[in-house]
């Protein structure tokens, strides 16, 4: 490859190796990337592996419960991101154990093992670029949260997974957060059930209990149409007597009536952002977009 494209050894392992550390022009890389091209060049991932003393896999965890729009966007960022420096992306879904991180520290030896939502779920909360009140999980659920002020709405209540999720002790405190701001009472909180009949049975005797609440802010979009459901059922008008807010927008709430009002959240940047974190990379210019309203009808 180096005979073939006129440049040095180091020269072509720096190119293939994306090395950051090389000013390497355009040109170039581009020349060297041809013939290996040219030459049918495949890796050595073992070799590799040995060499850089890791593989160029990276591992992406997603603890259950953190499904969603969000991160089906996240891993599409990442993965792109990761395939453009050569990088090849593994994503496991489901609970993560020490075991069993080590388990894949031992048999792939990844370059570096993401956890999504670990900063969340570990109690801190990020200022920077992916997360806290700028642009990250705190700043989207005030953003859920405002719009109902902004429409009138003072006494809110939050709708959340009848499962169990690693973010819900974290969306219940940055909504708390957002009301005491935005100067209105803390929302309560409810569980709506899977069940059709149950989550009607649930939303009637939470209203009952609390019936100075005109607004359901939801967990995510699936909670939102089982409380749109329920409110249907228990013959309430959305949004004349109550409105329905959702959130990490799903695309199923345009086809329902109201047409579900959420927050709709574009995620490759952090996606690419992590990735480039990652590799040790810099993030450059890199702004992921603000999270905006949806607005349907459920408002």
């Amino acid at each position: 490859m180096a005979a073939a494209s006129g440049v040095s050894r180091a020269t072509v392992s720096f190119v293939l190796n994306d090395d950051p550390h090389q000013t390497i022009s355009a040109a170039t890389r581009d020349r060297v990337k041809q013939a290996a091209r040219d030459l049918g060049y495949v890796p050595h991932g073992v070799a590799r592996a040995l060499r850089e003393g890791s593989s160029r896999i990276v591992v992406l965890n997603i603890d259950a419960g953190l499904e969603g729009e969000y991160s089906r966007s996240y891993v599409r960022g990442l993965d792109a991101e990761l395939a453009a420096h050569e990088y090849v992306l593994l994503v496991r879904h489901g609970h993560r154990t020490p075991q069993s991180t080590q388990q894949v520290l031992d048999a792939i030896a990844p370059r570096a093992v993401i956890h999504f939502g670990g900063a969340y779920l570990t109690g801190r909360e990020l200022d920077d670029a992916g997360g806290g009140w700028r642009d990250g999980l705190a700043a989207h659920t005030a953003l859920q949260i405002s719009h109902l002020v902004e429409h009138g709405h003072t006494h809110i209540a939050l709708a959340l997974p009848d499962a169990e999720s690693p973010l819900t002790a974290t969306r219940l405190k940055f909504s708390g957060h957002a009301a005491t701001n935005a100067g209105i009472p803390v929302p309560a909180s409810f569980a709506a059930p899977r069940d059709r009949a149950a989550c009607a049975d649930t939303v009637a005797a939470f209203l009952a209990d609390a019936p100075e609440v005109t607004a359901i802010a939801c967990f995510n979009d699936d909670v939102a149409l089982r409380v749109l459901a329920a409110l249907h059922d228990l013959g309430r008008v959305v949004p004349d007597e109550i409105a329905v807010i959702g959130f990490d927008d799903n695309g199923y709430g345009a086809y329902v009536t109201p047409a579900l009002t959420t927050i709709r959240i574009k995620a490759e940047a952090h996606g690419r952002l992590s990735a480039r974190l990652a590799l040790g990379l810099g993030t450059g210019d890199l702004q992921p977009p603000p999270a905006r309203v949806v607005d349907r009808q459920s408002v």
